[in-house]
């Protein structure tokens, strides 16, 4: 009998370790500026002085990622208001980033970058356009990193969220997300 209970207590404890190190390997991302679900500050809001929604000053978040998955030469980060006009508002498209790249700084990516290849958001910006949520309920923002086995160099500037999502197709090898919520203070 003491046998039987050392043997069930050897498994558990082996399937306990195993249960362990499987969440330890998930892909993430993260921001020490914001929780996931939380807030974004204000200053990581736009600042298009042409429009009142953007009261911000554009900069960007600070994202880092751990636990990259393997064969993943390169990633892509795509940020989208899925409640802004129409069928959501494209607010920063990025890929061709090396996979030696595991975080940009705050306002790293409010201006060009050689590590990403800027893509073409809703705004016709090839970098970080911060929320202008109009005032009301907050939006969310959703930074979606997706890990791929492409070149870093493989895809050309200027892509569109869909085309880049079509040139993706076969090569992705993970995916991770966090979400920002921002509310105009208006």
């Amino acid at each position: 009998m003491f046998g039987i209970r050392q043997t069930l207590a050897a498994v558990a404890g082996i399937l306990l370790l195993a249960g362990a190190a499987h969440a330890a390997e998930v892909f993430t991302i993260t921001s020490s500026a914001f929780k996931d679900g939380a807030l974004l500050a204000k200053k990581n809001a736009g600042a298009n002085k042409s429009n009142p929604n953007c009261v911000g000053e554009n900069v960007s978040p600070p994202l880092a990622w751990t636990n990259v998955p393997a064969g993943t030469t390169s990633f892509a980060l795509v940020m989208t208001d899925p409640e802004g006009r129409g069928t959501g508002v494209d607010h920063w498209i990025a890929y061709g980033i090396p996979a030696s790249v595991t975080s940009f700084a705050e306002g790293e990516t409010s201006k060009p970058s050689d590590k990403y290849v800027g893509g073409i958001g809703t705004a016709k910006q090839s970098i970080y356009m911060g929320p202008c949520t109009p005032p009301g309920p907050p939006h969310h923002y959703t930074f979606v990193l997706i890990a791929t086995d492409l070149d870093p160099k493989a895809l050309p500037p200027g892509l569109t969220k869909l085309e880049l999502f079509d040139k993706l197709n076969g090569h992705v090898k993970g995916s991770t997300g966090i979400i920002g919520l921002f509310k105009n203070p208006l």
